[in-house]
């Protein structure tokens, strides 16, 4: 028996959201639907810039925990924060969602993590994100009794930014192995696996993830083709099992020579995209720890990314677990 379904392990970041419009992000250069790693000179300038926002706790593996346990999974989360104002507000936030959250605060150096998020008005989101102590997380934090009693450890491929987390997820990955688990990844971004293509497919063909999560553009732009079918065949063929977003267009799982398309669920209005590929994984890895079909793993994972996008910031304000009841989703 596991101690928890889903570890997670991700940068620790307080969301800032506001909403703008086009030209705010022309006059400001903020590149638009991407996420973009900036320094504390320039998060200090956006943030005088920005108007009326909110303040959310955040980082994509640390919206897949709390989704994960918004659900009634057991979920636990590794990441880095200082211990001070914002990152007291962090370890609050999480641990309220009902997550395990024993990651030890710096006591001094860089301040936690922050990422504004500009939201335009077709849902859009673009990401500045100052990482802080998000780049202290190493192999000091590697927490291998949650890695080798969870059933699967999850990471974000912006893990590979801060050089110590490339080698803590290998420790963990290597410990949850050991004990018999899984090790899944989101490939985060497209720009995300610019950078790191070669490294993102090794740890594919090594073995070292088991599970992969990308939307569409993320799958493209690891294979270098234009072809959604020739990137979906390719990683077909070099991964266990993979689950790709499609937005408006539902989601595709692959498994060998198993293929389920899942449709979206119908939305009133798009609001804002933050967390949709990170509740999408979440309601998958839900259903698929508790051993539900590929396809009602994909309708929970469509659920909660179609829930997310019609609220501003990463976490449902619905009880996903009773959302899915009413859809037929938690029988079995």
């Amino acid at each position: 028996m596991s101690q928890f379904d889903v570890f997670c392990i991700g940068n620790a970041i307080v969301d800032i959201l506001a909403p703008c419009d086009e030209d705010f992000l022309v006059t400001n250069g903020v590149v638009k639907g991407a996420m973009n790693l900036i320094d504390a000179t320039r998060s200090g300038l956006l943030l005088s810039r920005m108007g009326e926002h909110v303040e959310a706790s955040g980082g994509s593996a640390g919206n897949t925990a709390a989704g994960v346990a918004g659900f009634g999974g057991r979920a636990a989360f590794s990441g880095k924060v200082r211990n001070d104002q914002l990152g007291e507000l962090y370890r609050h936030d999480i641990r309220a969602q009902g997550v395990s959250f024993d990651t030890e605060p710096l006591s001094d150096g860089p301040p936690t993590a922050t990422s504004m998020i500009f939201v335009t008005p077709d849902g859009e989101r673009s990401m500045n994100t100052y990482l802080g102590a998000c780049l202290e997380l190493g192999p000091d934090d590697v927490e291998e009794d949650k890695a080798r009693n969870s059933s699967v450890t999850y990471f974000e491929g912006y893990l590979w930014d801060p050089p110590l987390a490339k080698t803590m997820i290998r420790q963990t990955a290597h410990f949850a192995h050991e004990g018999g688990r899984e090790v899944a990844m989101t490939l985060s971004d497209p720009f995300c696996v610019d950078r790191y293509r070669d490294e993102f497919l090794d740890l594919m063909r090594s073995g070292t993830v088991d599970i992969v999560f990308a939307n569409e553009s993320e799958l493209k732009s690891l294979y270098e083709t234009q072809s959604f079918e020739d990137a979906l065949e390719r990683v077909r063929k070099e991964c266990k099992l993979a689950a790709v977003t499609r937005s408006e267009h539902g989601s595709v799982v692959v498994r060998g020579d198993e293929t389920e398309v899942v449709e979206a669920i119908k939305i009133e209005r798009l609001v804002d995209t933050t967390g949709a590929g990170d509740l999408y994984a979440a309601g998958f890895l839900f259903g698929y720890t508790t051993g539900r079909s590929l396809r009602d793993c994909g309708r929970l994972g469509s659920l909660a990314a179609g829930l997310v996008i019609q609220q501003i910031g990463p976490r449902p304000k619905q009880d996903l677990r009773r959302e899915a009841e009413a859809r037929g989703l938690m029988a079995g």
